[in-house]
Order: structure tokens, then C-alpha cells, then sequence
């Protein structure tokens, strides 16, 4: 196994991504079984940090394993669904309002790049399939419909626009209407 509890439980930011790192190499290289993988990842979701990390890490990676999340991934991430569930939503939001920000600045790649993290989130969201998660979509919806303030400091804290959060809003609507 990569490497043990006590180390990441106490992870930082960066330690998060690298030790991400490390799993999906060892993951691609076949080198760990899928009880392993949800350990692992399990782990690393134990905090904040940990979780923020992760998903830093696994959804931009160019590793195509990302594309298509195992099932040690998948229940590693439900293992801590909490934490999981709000960052996925995050990821979800943010990926898809920067598509737009980078449309803008005709910035193609980055456009590219943040549509592909909108993808990876869009399908953990619906392998995982946690009631939780679409709570916390709806959550988001409710804060960008002004009937709640749950999300309120993470839309001003990214100081979205109108097209943006209108955006957002159109994404938490396909996902919620595709839902399985």
C-alpha cells in the first residue's frame, strides 16, 4: 500500500495531491487491488485538505483512468461521502463556470481542460449515486435561485457573474434530470 494511516491523516494540501498522485500511478500500473485503491483513497478523504487534494489531482490528471473511475475509487469516494459530496458539487460548479471564463478569453485549451474535469465530476457524481450528493445539487440550485444561502460564501468567494452562475445552474439541471 502507498503509505500508512497515520501519515495521511494528517496530509496537507500538497501532500494531498501528491499522495494522489502516487495512487493513480500505482493504480495504472496495476499495482494495488481495488480494496486497496478504496483504502487508500478512503484515507486521503479523512480531511479537508485530503479531499480537496484528491479531487485537485484525480480530476485533472491526464491518466485516462480518470475517465473511468474503478470501483475502489468509487467506493472510496462514497466511504466518505460527506466530504465527498461537497466537493464533488463544487468541482461541478467551478469546472463549468471557468469553461466560460476561458471561452471568453479565447482560451481554448483551458476551456477544454475544464470541460474534461466537468466530465470526470459529472460521472463520479453518477456512479457514486448518493442521495446526499443530489441534496447538496439541490442545495447549490436553492442558493443560485435565492431561496437559500448554503453555497452563498463559495459563489462570492469565486465572484461568479450572471452567465456563469446561470451556467451552474443549467449543469445542477441536466445532472438532477439524468439522474439513474
Amino acid at each position: 500500500m502507498m503509505t500508512d494511516q497515520s501519515k495521511l491523516e494528517s496530509l496537507s494540501f500538497p501532500q494531498a495531491i501528491a499522495a494522489t498522485q502516487s495512487l493513480m500511478d500505482q493504480i495504472h500500473a496495476n499495482e494495488l487491488s481495488e480494496a486497496e485503491v478504496q483504502q487508500a483513497v478512503s484515507s486521503i478523504l479523512s480531511t479537508k485538505n485530503g479531499g480537496r487534494g484528491f479531487f485537485v489531482s484525480y480530476l485533472t490528471s491526464n491518466l485516462s483512468l480518470a475517465d473511468n473511475p474503478s470501483l475502489g475509487i468509487i467506493k472510496g469516494l462514497d466511504s466518505a461521502i460527506e466530504l465527498s459530496s461537497e466537493l464533488l458539487v463544487k468541482n461541478l460548479a467551478m469546472s463549468y463556470a471557468m469553461s466560460i471564463s476561458h471561452n471568453r478569453h479565447n482560451d481554448y485549451e483551458s476551456k477544454k481542460d475544464s470541460l474534461k474535469v466537468y466530465h470526470r465530476t459529472s460521472k463520479l457524481i453518477h456512479k457514486i449515486n448518493s442521495d446526499l450528493i443530489w441534496q447538496e445539487l439541490q442545495k447549490l440550485q436553492s442558493t443560485l435561485m435565492g431561496e437559500s444561502k448554503k453555497y452563498q460564501s463559495f459563489l462570492e468567494r469565486w465572484n461568479y457573474d450572471a452567465e456563469q452562475k446561470q451556467a451552474i445552474k443549467k449543469a445542477i439541471y441536466t445532472m438532477i434530470n439524468s439522474k439513474a
